[in-house]
């Protein structure tokens, strides 16, 4: 089943955010349920179990990667990073790092925070939340400038246009 939602592609830890979206049937969840998580772990090239534990983990890295980025709260943040580490080691090609959690159910969860911090350490400025009044969706700007203000032009950008087309429209007719 293809994801029903209206934005991929995004950094997993803003596509971990974005698994909550409108649709025209009002607000929506993906994490509803452990399918909607195997969903978005497929959507997400990690190829992990899909269980209850899991999909509790997902949800808690959810919440606490939204605060953080809020800027809220980073407690909620570091209790999901708590679960694990980077663990560095030479291999046959040369030096490698790989996630290191004790509990599988926590990786997920575990690499979305971590991706967050990467996100943060990069260009913090890049991670925003579409400027349409009605949509909830986050993107990393990799526009030349940053000055991207929508998840999509196509849907949000153009809505916003139309509005204020139609306001001046309306404005002038009256006038």
């Amino acid at each position: 089943m293809p994801d029903p939602r209206p934005h991929l592609g995004e950094p997993l830890a803003l596509d971990l955010l974005n698994t909550r979206y409108i649709s025209a049937d009002g607000p929506q969840d993906l994490l509803t349920d452990v399918a909607g998580l195997r969903q978005w772990l497929a959507d997400n090239t990690l190829d992990l179990p899909a269980d209850e534990a899991t999909l509790k983990a997902v949800i808690s890295a959810r919440q606490a990667i939204l605060r953080a980025v809020k800027g809220e709260t980073v407690e909620d943040l570091n209790t999901v990073l708590d679960h694990g580490r980077i663990r560095r080691l030479l291999t046959a090609d040369g030096p490698a790092t790989e996630p290191d959690v004790a509990h599988p159910e926590w990786l997920p969860a575990w690499l979305a925070a971590d991706n967050l911090l990467h996100l943060l350490a990069t260009a913090p400025d890049r991670i925003k939340q579409c400027a349409h009044p009605h949509c909830v969706l986050f993107f990393y700007d990799t526009s030349k400038n940053g000055t991207r203000r929508w998840h999509s032009m196509t849907t949000c950008g153009n809505r916003a246009k139309a509005t204020r087309h139609y306001a001046r429209k309306t404005q002038a007719d009256g006038e």
